[in-house]
């Protein structure tokens, strides 16, 4: 018996790239693809597949989002998430929602063969490197608000945009904004938003 596997990523050329490869093995086919999150959970459903390798940032919820919904949904499918954006907050978040598999973009089609197998026989994977770095960051000093409020503020939203999409009163809202600049050492909230996003926290 084959595993079967999803691949979830908007980048086309990637995700054809992988397919092809690791339908080479001949113990994995690659049974659906998907170029959104919204569409890896739908196919991942229909096809009962054993393992979803899923893009970490794509349309939709994320790889991180999906691999939750899996959780539920699916509780049979193994979860890796492949990235090109590996940063400390990301994969304790990932953990967290029960992905097996973590690994960089720059990962040869070997080893993410390998993982998928793993993952699917219960063991999991972390990239060493990968690891190493969330192990050095520490985690997020921002509490769960702080964080949500702070991810609305990119763009320059202002405060009474922050507030009315988060359902709290600008007062508020600039009480979560000036402890999350404070706990990120940050000289206001637009440079406290690109470090909460640099690490993964948000």
């Amino acid at each position: 018996m084959s595993v079967r596997i999803l691949l979830a990523d908007d980048e086309h050329l990637i995700r054809t790239a992988l397919a092809q490869l690791l339908d080479l093995e001949p113990d994995l086919e690659v049974v659906a693809e998907a170029a959104t999150g919204d569409e890896a959970l739908a196919m991942a459903v229909k096809h009962a597949v054993d393992v979803a390798v899923l893009d970490l940032q794509m349309p939709g919820p994320d790889g991180i989002a999906v691999a939750e919904r899996l959780a539920a949904d699916l509780p049979g499918c193994g979860v890796v998430i492949v990235t090109s954006h590996g940063r400390p907050g990301h994969l304790k978040r990932a953990l967290q929602s029960g992905v097996r598999g973590f690994l960089p973009k720059t990962t040869s089609a070997a080893t993410l063969a390998d993982v998928v197998r793993k993952v699917h026989a219960g063991g999991r994977h972390v990239d060493p490197d990968l690891a190493a770095d969330a192990i050095a960051a520490g985690d997020s000093p921002l509490t769960s608000r702080e964080a949500d409020v702070l991810e609305l503020s990119a763009d320059g939203t202002t405060i009474e945009e922050i507030a009315a999409r988060a359902a709290l009163s600008p007062g508020t809202v600039r009480n979560y904004l000036s402890s999350a600049i404070t706990k990120l050492g940050a000289a206001n909230r637009h440079d406290a938003w690109a470090t909460a996003r640099r690490m993964g926290w948000i």
